[in-house]
């Protein structure tokens, strides 16, 4: 702690440590711990069972929240021609083809979200080294190697998001902005629960979900019961939370 501010500390004095929070109490919680003069984005961060170096044990897929209001969602796009005009129409923040490939390899990567038109895989696949570690590597299977470029750049400005476990088995998701109301906050969180319950792969065995923490960009994480994984909107109420039964993850 010592290397933290003073206000790092008070906000980190409310947190129970030992405690996992009912969903709803921890984004009241995280939402209350907004400090800062900025708008701070609410992350997630679930830490599952999987042994990622099976690839059968390897999750990975896409998800829009169902409020994804104040988010600002930076897309670029290789294309050309006609593709290229389609990007733009749809709201692609930067579109190009050589030129952006040499901007990244030079060490921009100040956006949030990558797409490709197949024709320029071979461009971008020189990018794997910058893209990959950061995630925003364009994927067939998540939608954003495709000919609809115009499509998936919609998709992505309306929130979609690629999820994927890290090499320690942790998927990092953000699920919205501090400003959202509490159960904006709360649907969005129970959106991600549903799906990462839902893509659980055929070969994880044991215990899936491990350990799930919300915090802000800036402030401390706040452990999250993992065992609560239904009915958490219908959960919403103070009384609903404290007498719910627990659900097996």
């Amino acid at each position: 702690m010592a290397k933290h501010g003073k206000r790092y500390r008070d906000l980190y004095a409310k947190v129970d440590r030992e405690r996992q929070y009912p969903p709803a109490e921890a984004v009241r919680l995280v939402k209350e711990m907004q400090s800062t003069k900025f708008t701070e984005t609410v992350e997630c961060h679930i830490r599952t069972g999987l042994n990622v170096r099976h690839a059968e044990e390897q999750l990975r897929g896409t998800i829009t929240l169902p409020h994804m209001a104040g988010t600002d969602v930076s897309v670029v796009v290789f294309a050309k021609g006609e593709k290229a005009r389609d990007a733009e129409a749809a709201g692609a923040d930067v579109v190009g083809d050589d030129d952006l490939a040499k901007r990244i390899e030079e060490g921009w990567t100040d956006f949030d979200v990558a797409i490709a038109s197949p024709d320029m895989m071979p461009v971008v696949g020189k990018l794997g080294r910058v893209l990959g570690p950061q995630g925003k590597m364009p994927n067939p299977k998540v939608g954003t190697v495709t000919d609809d470029v115009g499509k998936a750049v919609s998709e992505a400005k309306a929130g979609r998001m690629e999820y994927r476990t890290d090499r320690l088995a942790i998927v990092h998701l953000p699920i919205g902005k501090t400003e959202l109301s509490e159960r904006e906050l709360l649907e969005n969180y129970a959106a991600v629960i549903d799906e990462i319950v839902r893509a659980r792969p055929a070969a994880a065995k044991g215990r899936y979900l491990r350990t799930i923490t919300l915090t802000t960009s800036m402030g401390p994480g706040v452990h999250v019961d993992p065992a609560r994984t239904r009915d958490i909107v219908g959960e919403d109420a103070p009384d609903a939370e404290q007498t719910a039964e627990p659900t097996a993850a």
